[in-house]
C-alpha cells in the first residue's frame, strides 16, 4: 500500500504542477501571430522607447533599452519609475551582442525596425515583436496591454489605462475650443505634418481637438512646403524642432509665413521632441495633454 501511496501521490503533485504550469501559459497575438509564454519574465530588453513606457506603467524595470545611446530620449517621468538600464544602441540597429550578454528572458522589438533580425532575436530570447513606429494612440494602449499580459501582469496594467483613460478624458473637459491645431516635426531640410493617424495626431483627436487635415487618413506623417502649409492653414501650429535651426526658422523670414493663422494669433509654438514625437504611451499622451491645458489657458 506504502508503493501504491507513493505512486499516486507523485501522479498526482504531477498533475498538479502540469495543471499550475498550463494556467500560467500565457498566449497574446503579436505583428508574427500567437505569442505564448509560460512564468514572469524577470530580465526584459526593450527596443522602442514606447515599450520602455508600458513597461515602467506597471513597475517593470528593463535591463536593457535600445535608446540610442542617451538616456535623455527617454521621458523623465518614465526613467524615474525604473532602475537604470543597459544601453542596446540605436533602435534602427541595436547591438544583439550586448543584448545576449544581458541574458533576456524577453525580447520586445518594433515591427517596422527589427523584423529583419526577427530569427536572430528570438535564438536569443523569446521576442515579442509589436507595432511601435507609426502606431496611433489607439494602437499603442492595445500594445501595453498584451505587454501587460506578457508580464504577467495584465490586471495591472488593465487599471493603469483605466487611470489613464480617466485622466485623459478629464482634460478633454477643459479643451472646448474650436480652433484647429496641427503638430509638425521640423529638421533643417523639410517639416512633416503629423495627421489624425499618427501618434500625437490621434491623441489631439482623443482629446476633442480639431484638425485642419481630417480627412489625410492614409497617411500619417505628410513633409509639405511653406505653400502647402498655407492651404492648411492651422489655427494652432506646434512645431517639435529635432535640430537647433530647422525650416521653419528659415520659413518665418518670409511674408508668406505672416499669412498663417497661428502666426497672426502667435499661435506658433515649439514643443518637446521627446514628449510630441519620440516617447509614445501613456507617459507622453498624458503630457500632451498637459501641454496643451497650459497652451489653451494662457
Amino acid at each position: 500500500m506504502d508503493l501504491l501511496h507513493k505512486a499516486v501521490t507523485l501522479v498526482m503533485c504531477t498533475l498538479t504542477s502540469f495543471g499550475s504550469f498550463a494556467a500560467n501559459e500565457r498566449t497574446v497575438t503579436d505583428e508574427k501571430g500567437m505569442f505564448t509564454i509560460t512564468g514572469t519574465p524577470q530580465r526584459v530588453v526593450a527596443l522602442e522607447y514606447s515599450f520602455v513606457d508600458a513597461l515602467a506603467s506597471v513597475g517593470v524595470s528593463p535591463v536593457g533599452v535600445a535608446d540610442d545611446k542617451d538616456v535623455n530620449r527617454i521621458l523623465k517621468s518614465i526613467r524615474n519609475q525604473v532602475e537604470p538600464w543597459t544601453s542596446v544602441g540605436m533602435r534602427p540597429q541595436p547591438s544583439l551582442e550586448v543584448i545576449s550578454q544581458l541574458k533576456p528572458d524577453l525580447i520586445i522589438a518594433d515591427v517596422q525596425r527589427h523584423s529583419p533580425a526577427y530569427d536572430d532575436l528570438s535564438k536569443i530570447a523569446p521576442t515579442l515583436i509589436l507595432k511601435s513606429r507609426g502606431e496611433n494612440y489607439q494602437e499603442n494602449l492595445d500594445a501595453a496591454m498584451k505587454i501587460g499580459v506578457v508580464l504577467n501582469k495584465e490586471q495591472e496594467m488593465k487599471s493603469r489605462i483605466e487611470e489613464h483613460k480617466l485622466m485623459m478624458a478629464e482634460y478633454k473637459t477643459k479643451f472646448a475650443s474650436s480652433d484647429t491645431m496641427q503638430f509638425a516635426v521640423a529638421t533643417e531640410k523639410g517639416m512633416w505634418l503629423h495627421g489624425p493617424e499618427s501618434y500625437a495626431g490621434s491623441v489631439l483627436t482623443s482629446l476633442g481637438i480639431k484638425s485642419p487635415i481630417p480627412n489625410e487618413t492614409e497617411r500619417a506623417y505628410l513633409e509639405i512646403s511653406l505653400e502647402q502649409l498655407l492651404k492648411t492653414n492651422p489655427d494652432w501650429l506646434l512645431i517639435a524642432p529635432y535640430s537647433e535651426a530647422t525650416i521653419a526658422d528659415t520659413w518665418k523670414k518670409s511674408p508668406l509665413f505672416n499669412l498663417l493663422n497661428a502666426q497672426n494669433q502667435q499661435h506658433v509654438v515649439n514643443v518637446s521632441p521627446q514628449v510630441w514625437s519620440l516617447n509614445r504611451g501613456m507617459h507622453a499622451a498624458e503630457q500632451i495633454a498637459q501641454d496643451l491645458s497650459e497652451l489653451l489657458s494662457k
